[in-house]
């Protein structure tokens, strides 16, 4: 067996692939990857702009979709959705195979409506009803006005994938979004998923570049430890919240647990472990979305076991003496938000543009 595979078989935790693109579909990777171990896959605006971008494979239909006369907002939808339809065909046997737990494809709604709940809510129903496949997320990002589509959605039983999260606050917001959505919802509850994204990664950069402002030695000697206690914390909230009367009842309608999902999971400072962002959060019900190069180096030299509910006492102390330093983390989180939603935006409107010189090149 590969780590990947051993990852589920004896932690219980899901890897899926953070990345999509054309080529892998018709290579045949994709599925390589699925057979080595990826039980999911994740794709975002700026996965798509890479892969599109300067890209030949998409060229095909793109030239269709000019001589239609499609608009390029929609070329941009018609592209991701052939993507996210192809991707959920090669994941479907893994959602039979693991009734419903496992073999997503997630695709965002448009950025720009990161602050609308109204559109959102529309967008995300538009998507699920257009593609219209039982192991679809729609990614809603988790900010303040996300959290009100979230519970809209999860009430209609359409699955959702609730991403750019960083703060344990808005986790627990987030949970009670899908837990009042699954109340509200009628029949059995079996069919409705959600995973939770939890940002890793960008707390750690963060952070980081603000202890080396301080250059204190207790300051220095905090480096590379908020992430992962931030996401420690966050796992005990999943586990809090998903036990109890309130939960069993729903449990007992087939409810699933809306599981944490460790995003943002490649390791940016070089003095740290490849694999870091893997080995140290592993455990039961919980998904980490990885990209290709790190599942590479995990599955060669990575570390299975359970560590996630590791050291909690000393997470919390960790984050407690981040504070008597001068880090504020919740400062941090709404930073890192902002800057989330905007890097997301930036990357949708420059594949637009990008995809704007092309067509008229085409429609010469």
């Amino acid at each position: 067996m590969t780590r990947l595979q051993d990852l589920y078989a004896q932690q219980q935790q899901s890897p899926w692939l953070d990345n999509l693109r054309r080529g892998w579909i018709t290579s045949g990777e994709l599925e390589q990857w699925v057979a080595r171990g990826v039980r999911g896959i994740t794709s975002n605006p700026s996965i798509f702009q890479k892969a599109i971008e300067g890209n030949a494979e998409y060229d095909d239909q793109l030239r269709g979709l000019v001589a239609d006369g499609v608009s390029v907002t929609d070329t941009y939808w018609d592209l991701v959705t052939a993507d996210i339809r192809d991707a959920l065909r090669i994941l479907r046997p893994v959602y039979d195979a693991s009734r419903g737990e496992d073999g997503y494809v997630s695709v965002e709604v448009a950025p720009s409506l990161a602050r609308d709940t109204a559109g959102t809510t529309e967008a995300a129903r538009h998507i699920h009803t257009t593609i219209a496949q039982p192991n679809l997320y729609v990614k809603i990002p988790g900010t303040a006005e996300g959290i009100p589509a979230i519970r809209q959605m999860i009430s209609e039983s359409r699955s959702i994938n609730v991403t750019l999260l960083f703060s344990v606050e808005r986790y627990g917001e987030v949970i009670e979004a899908y837990l009042s959505g699954l109340e509200a919802a009628e029949g059995d509850l079996s069919g409705t998923s959600s995973v939770a994204s939890f940002f890793i990664s960008r707390v750690d950069t963060e952070v980081d570049r603000r202890l080396t402002t301080i250059a204190t030695p207790e300051a220095l000697a905090l480096q590379g430890k908020a992430a992962i206690a931030n996401a420690k914390l966050a796992y005990q909230l999943f586990g809090e919240r998903f036990s109890g009367p309130r939960w069993e009842a729903l449990a007992a309608r087939g409810a699933r647990v809306q599981r944490p999902l460790w995003a943002s999971t490649s390791t940016k400072n070089p003095a740290f472990p490849d694999t870091l962002y893997v080995d140290e959060l592993i455990g039961p019900d919980t998904v980490n979305t990885i990209p290709d190069a790190t599942l590479e180096a995990f599955d060669e030299h990575g570390t299975v076991a359970r560590t996630i509910d590791a050291g909690v006492d000393g997470a919390r102390q960790d984050l407690r003496r981040l504070a008597e330093v001068g880090v504020d983390l919740d400062e941090v989180t709404h930073v890192l938000e902002e800057e989330g939603v905007a890097a997301f935006s930036k990357a949708f409107d420059e594949l637009i543009g990008s995809l704007q010189t092309k067509t008229e090149s085409f429609g010469a």
